[in-house]
């Protein structure tokens, strides 16, 4: 099969193009620029571009299909022309849902979560060389690619992203994919840029609960309000399957998880993750995974790529980076931390860098967020602001937000990184918490010994 990516560097878009070449399919593609790892990564495969920009005349009647990236405008000049051509033209989940469609569709979908539980499930799988198809949206240890399709595998494990599909289908990804077997994490409003109400978001879920295929099933939190209404509200014709948070506790700074066989340690740590753990935990049973062998390969799980990373480590301080962003996130990330390490003083830093938390509208769902903190600290870009044509945030209105009166903001990268690195941090334990990268230079000067 002959296909062409229009913005091919994106990060879903490059492992998927990457997927096809190995799966032998003919692959070209174009972009206006690839930043790393998506660079090397097309290069090593024969896929980087010669030159970058839009080259309509890349575009012919030899190619049997046009994946477009949401990183490419209606306008684009490749488009435009595979449209006067009559191609077929896919977004990247109706591709996705083409390769897939005579597999078992295992769909994980939920505002926070489901990067880990899908991360989870293949790390099992592959911990019992048990051979699946997937798309997940991190790096995984032990996997070189974050898309694998092949002509054999019974099952494919999908994250269900709630975001738009392409420039010209606005619909959000997780609705194309028809799940066999499906799981609803968590309820929290994001990405207002294109759901503008909470009612409006939420509805984005309920669609998704109906597109499981008559007879599937789902497994969904129930401690979550929102997750619970969506799913029992649906009257598809579906087995509903709830789960939650499983006994533990922490010791020593070692997160012990209550299982028939006594106590297990486990790499990772908080609430949040040990419900996460939970839902992973009945998706491979789905997939043929009982639970004893479960266990004996999450207890090896330290996490994907960005999610609670631990990225320095001395006697007596500790720094984790997450790629927590939205509110929900926040507050689960900054609790888990203080749990796991009660005994050591918090500094805990947020940098506001979405469309959603830049929002002066938005910024009040972050009441509270930062409150597990003993030291809060909130970092954000003016600049940032202005390139997503926002209204001027202040800082009043941030600290309003979170309802902390010690709340300490910074807008100037230098301020904050001299006040990060003239810390005492003996007996104290840091966490990062972004989705940009804090000016990036932070990460870089972070002492690793």
């Amino acid at each position: 099969m002959n296909v062409h990516f229009i913005a091919i560097g994106g990060a879903a878009m490059h492992n998927l193009a990457i997927a096809l070449h190995n799966k032998g399919y003919q692959v070209t593609g174009s972009d206006d620029t690839i930043f790393e790892p998506s660079k090397s990564r097309l290069a090593d495969k024969g896929l980087l571009p010669s030159e970058f920009g839009w080259f309509p005349e890349k575009i012919n009647t030899s190619l049997e299909a046009v994946v477009l990236g949401m990183h490419a405008k209606a306008d684009n000049p490749e488009l435009i022309k595979a449209q006067e051509l009559g191609l077929k033209i896919y977004s990247y989940p109706e591709f996705l849902y083409e390769q897939a469609k005579h597999k078992t569709r295992v769909v994980i979908g939920g505002s926070h979560g489901k990067t880990t539980i899908t991360s989870m499930i293949l790390h099992v799988m592959h911990y019992h060389d048990r051979d699946v198809d997937y798309m997940v949206g991190a790096q995984l240890e032990g996997f070189d690619v974050m898309v694998k399709l092949t002509q054999d595998n019974d099952f494919i494990v999908l994250e269900g992203d709630e975001y738009l599909s392409s420039p010209i289908d606005l619909r959000p990804k997780f609705h194309l994919y028809k799940p066999n077997i499906a799981l609803l994490s968590g309820i929290a409003w994001d990405h207002i840029n294109v759901f503008p109400t909470y009612e409006n978001y939420v509805e984005q879920f309920s669609i998704f609960v109906d597109s499981i295929v008559s007879g599937g099933s789902i497994n969904y939190n129930e401690e979550d309000p929102g997750v619970k209404r969506v799913v029992e509200a649906s009257t598809n014709a579906i087995r509903k399957l709830p789960y939650s948070t499983p006994d533990y506790r922490v010791e020593n700074g070692q997160t012990l998880l209550s299982t028939p066989e006594g106590d297990l340690p486990i790499e990772i740590f908080g609430n949040h993750n040990l419900n996460n753990l939970a839902g992973a935990k009945w998706i491979c049973q789905h997939m043929g995974i009982d639970e004893d062998d479960f266990y004996e390969a999450i207890a090896t799980f330290k996490g994907a790529s960005k999610r609670l990373e631990k990225i320095a480590e001395t006697k007596k301080t500790v720094a984790y980076k997450d790629f927590a962003h939205s509110p929900s996130k926040v507050e689960a990330t900054t609790k888990a931390v203080k749990e796991q390490y009660s005994d050591r003083k918090l500094v805990a830093c947020l940098e506001l860098h979405t469309y959603s938390s830049l929002n002066a509208e938005f910024l009040k769902e972050y009441k509270g967020a930062l409150d597990a903190a003993d030291v809060a600290v909130v970092f954000y870009s003016p600049h940032a602001v202005e390139i997503k044509k926002l209204n001027k945030v202040t800082h009043e209105q941030i600290a309003n937000a979170f309802e902390r009166d010690d709340l300490i903001i910074y807008t100037n990268p230098k301020e904050f990184q001299s006040f990060l690195f003239s810390q005492d941090f003996d007996n104290k334990a840091l966490l990062l918490m972004s989705s940009g990268n804090y000016g990036a230079w932070i990460l870089r000067h972070l002492p690793k010994s």
